[in-house]
């Protein structure tokens, strides 16, 4: 009769427990729906303090806005030559050093006359390259098919080169566009006037030219013998199917090498013809920007920023008067 009893039993427990239960998750509601019966509350009946520190702080920051003057940049994008990065930072950090000292001296030095210090920077940082995985792995497997010849040495020579020379980007701030855009000319012409460097480029662009002028004498020779060999097929048919060259000394040179060699000629007039081209001062200006209103993120205008200020404060007040008053009651 005991054992009859047992299931019954059973069940009213596992009806208690589940009533129990459901009755927990109904409290858990509850407390949830009081609470943010609380917040609305509380946001009712602050709501017009509320509103009215929205408004001042956005009346203080739009008198702000007006009072503030504007500030302007102008960005310019260099090239370090012959290894000049390092100067250029250094230089540019010398110029930083008396803007905030205010070397009046210096600046008359560089043929800057009366200078105004007020909002005055200059910065420096690199240009990031965008880079593309997918243009990328289609370019290593292009190298591949270069992989047995001779023109995979000059490729990845070009490749390393550009990599390893990053262009730059120096920031110049100002509150006077008038003569923001002097200031910058006017520093930019004093980096490049570095003995050192510019007693380098001088050697480089004499080597240059030398070169030049040597490779396009070769080359002139070149041609001739192209020439000869051209009019020796012409007029011997029977030495059409000869490749060779025979020359003054009786040596014999394959007619591929000779076109090959032409073509490293005019390769390197070319390449020497761009680096006087390029290698004029230590520090190439590629772009001089436009004197440009800096822009400020959302966040750090004046107009934006002290109504979250007054109403952040007012929240940690709140919250302080209520803890105040709640630790009262447990005295």
């Amino acid at each position: 009769m005991a054992s009859n009893q047992s299931p019954s039993t059973q069940n009213n427990s596992d009806e208690i427990d589940l009533g129990q239960l459901f009755q927990l998750i109904g409290r858990g509601f509850n407390a949830i729906f009081r609470w943010f019966l609380k917040v609305f509350l509380y946001f009712k009946k602050n709501l017009l303090l509320l509103i009215g520190l929205v408004v001042v702080g956005l009346a203080i920051g739009y008198g702000l806005n007006k009072i503030i003057s504007k500030k302007y940049k102008t960005e310019v994008i260099v090239k370090p030559q012959i290894e000049s990065k390092n100067y250029l930072y250094d230089v540019v950090n010398e110029l930083q050093s008396n803007i905030g000292s205010r070397d009046t001296l210096f600046f008359k030095s560089i043929g800057i006359e009366n200078i105004d210090f007020n909002g005055l920077n200059i910065e420096i940082s690199r240009v990031e390259e965008v880079g593309n995985t997918e243009s990328d792995t289609q370019y290593l497997e292009l190298l591949q098919s270069f992989e047995n010849t001779d023109a995979i040495a000059d490729i990845v020579r070009a490749e390393l080169q550009n990599k390893s020379s990053f262009n730059h980007r120096i920031t110049f701030y100002y509150k006077n566009p008038t003569v923001g855009k002097v200031f910058a000319e006017k520093v930019l012409n004093y980096i490049n006037t570095n003995t050192y460097f510019n007693g380098l480029l001088e050697v480089y662009r004499s080597n240059a030219t030398a070169r030049i002028k040597e490779d396009e004498k070769l080359l002139v020779q070149v041609d001739e013998i192209i020439a000869n060999y051209t009019n020796g097929l012409a007029s011997k048919a029977n030495n059409s199917s000869n490749d060779k060259i025979i020359l003054d000394n009786q040596e014999q040179v394959n007619i591929a090498d000779i076109f090959e060699y032409k073509t490293g000629l005019i390769r390197d007039i070319e390449a020497k013809k761009l680096e006087l081209e390029e290698r004029t001062v230590p520090v190439s200006i590629i772009n001089l920007g436009q004197p440009q209103v800096e822009n400020k993120s959302f966040f750090g205008k004046s107009i934006v920023l002290l109504p979250i200020i007054f109403i952040t404060v007012f929240f940690i007040l709140s919250i302080l008067v209520y803890l105040n008053r709640k630790s009262k009651s447990l005295l």
